[in-house]
């Protein structure tokens, strides 16, 4: 076996490792990793208390001045800003809903139904890379699940669940939920302990998340990076995944995942090197991880590919929305005119550069990498993602997959349709709009746009226009207009 291959582990070893401390999310546990971080981690470090306006007994969001937030918003209110964990841990304390122990899992299969985090959207990360490090490891990864708005870690026999809740008018939001038997859960809010990672340059300086790719050594601890940055839409296929497991199929093309290396940290003298010598195509192409773990203690044998790409795209777009909602005026450089009812260009004429274009961008899924070939995931997720809609007239939704040569057959995101978009600015908002309206219509597009053919690009103008009344009045293409 190459020395850059996957080492198995005949039994399970000490999961600690008492001379080093890891200073990386992957958070994707906060997404992408996606949710990473708990204040009893570094007790000494007080959390961030929630908001003294927020209200407790509706789990929404103080919203701020009212005065400035109607000008925001074009003179209309904001819509009301809820956060879906806040609420739960109301309705759990009211008695309104029962969470019940899982000799396993604890919590956490209650905790997923309570919040509607489909169980197929389980993935899977062995990097250590949060503050649970101690509880990770390839031989027992982290399952991370998602949907929307909320993301959610799980480690074996954890003493807590981490969540992170997209809140519409506050950002990220992070909690922790400890849980032991017999007694009820208890919700945290988390602020300083977690930002140390998840305000920083990869989340583009606002709370946000993390996805990254990074080589291991063989205990699980990161060596080197895949990629700079976290990984998005525009990242090479062979360059992500790095720390994770990926089962899903995907030809000839290869990627980082399922792979560490037989070595130490400490031994690997040259780290980039090692990386770049790595046999990518031994984890290729898996359909089981049963080789490289005890799979039982998790609610899924899989850890999807196509889950995997999903989480990347919604991880980029989370945080930028997050970045234009905290700039506000400022988002759209000083080019955008910021009042209701202008008209903008972002394709022809773009406020480049600007927050507020490179969230349009990934809306649009400008520069995506094609795809070699067809791709596929193991898990009920592909076809499951797209029943979750909404629907035009034809049945048609944004979250239909292509998964031959792109991870979307229509090229607008389906995250206009969540809160944390309606919560934008009304000129944000607007320029976002414009931009699709001219992606799916002008005659001669700019390559980042060139790929789209012209079907798909009708395709997609008919169902926004059917399923976004916003957009529709915005852009004149209303049904029956």
């Amino acid at each position: 076996m190459p020395s850059s291959a996957m080492s198995l582990s005949p039994r399970r070893p000490s999961i600690i490792n008492p001379g080093k401390v890891v200073w990386v999310a992957v958070f994707l546990a906060a997404a992408g990793a996606v949710v990473a971080c708990a204040g009893s981690a570094f007790p000494d470090v007080p959390a961030r208390p929630p908001a003294e306006a927020e209200d407790p007994a509706s789990g929404q969001v103080p919203a701020g001045t009212a005065a400035g937030e109607a000008d925001a918003y074009g003179g209309e209110a904001p819509p009301p800003a809820i956060d879906p964990v806040r609420v739960l841990e109301e309705r759990v304390a009211s008695g309104a809903v029962e969470l019940t122990w899982d000799s396993v899992r604890g919590y956490l299969p209650t905790v997923l139904e309570a919040l509607e985090i489909p169980v197929w959207s389980q993935t899977l990360v062995f990097s250590r890379t949060s503050f649970q490090t101690d509880r990770i490891a390839p031989w027992a990864p982290r399952a991370l699940y998602f949907n929307d708005e909320v993301y959610l870690g799980w480690t074996q026999e954890g003493p807590m669940m981490e969540l992170v809740s997209m809140t519409p008018q506050d950002g990220a939001r992070f909690y922790s939920v400890v849980q032991q038997p017999n007694r009820p859960p208890r919700f945290n809010r988390e602020g300083d302990t977690c930002l140390l990672c998840h305000e920083s340059r990869i989340t583009e300086g606002v709370p946000g998340l993390i996805m990254r790719s990074t080589l291991t050594d063989r205990l699980g601890y990161p060596v080197a990076a895949f990629h700079t940055g976290s990984t998005r839409d525009q990242t090479p296929f062979e360059a992500r995944w790095g720390g994770w497991y990926v089962t899903g199929t995907h030809g000839e093309a290869s990627h980082a995942g399922n792979l560490r290396s037989t070595e130490l940290y400490e031994d690997i003298i040259f780290p980039d090197r090692h990386a770049a010598e790595l046999d990518k195509r031994a984890g290729a192409n898996q359909s089981s991880l049963s080789q490289y773990f005890d799979v039982s203690p998790y609610l899924t044998p899989h850890s999807d590919l196509v889950a995997l790409m999903v989480l990347a795209h919604q991880v980029r777009v989370h945080n930028l929305m997050e970045l234009v909602r905290s700039k506000g005026s400022t988002a759209g450089g000083s080019s955008t005119i910021q009042r209701a009812g202008a008209r903008y260009r972002p394709i022809t004429q773009p406020a480049a550069g600007s927050s507020l274009d490179r969230l349009m961008r990934a809306i649009l899924f400008a520069d995506e990498v094609d795809l070699e070939g067809p791709v596929a995931g193991t898990s009920e997720f592909t076809r499951e993602f797209p029943r979750l809609g909404p629907l035009d007239q034809a049945g048609r939704t944004l979250r239909e997959f292509d998964l031959t040569t792109r991870l979307f057959r229509y090229p607008v995101s389906y995250l206009i349709y969540t809160p944390s978009f309606d919560a934008l600015p009304r000129f944000a908002r607007d320029y976002v709009y414009d931009g699709i309206l001219e992606a799916l219509t002008l005659d001669r597009l700019p390559d980042a746009f060139a790929h789209l053919t012209a079907s798909d690009r009708t395709a997609a103008l008919e169902i926004v226009s059917q399923t976004k009344p916003e957009f529709a009045r915005r852009s004149g293409t209303a049904p029956g207009r």
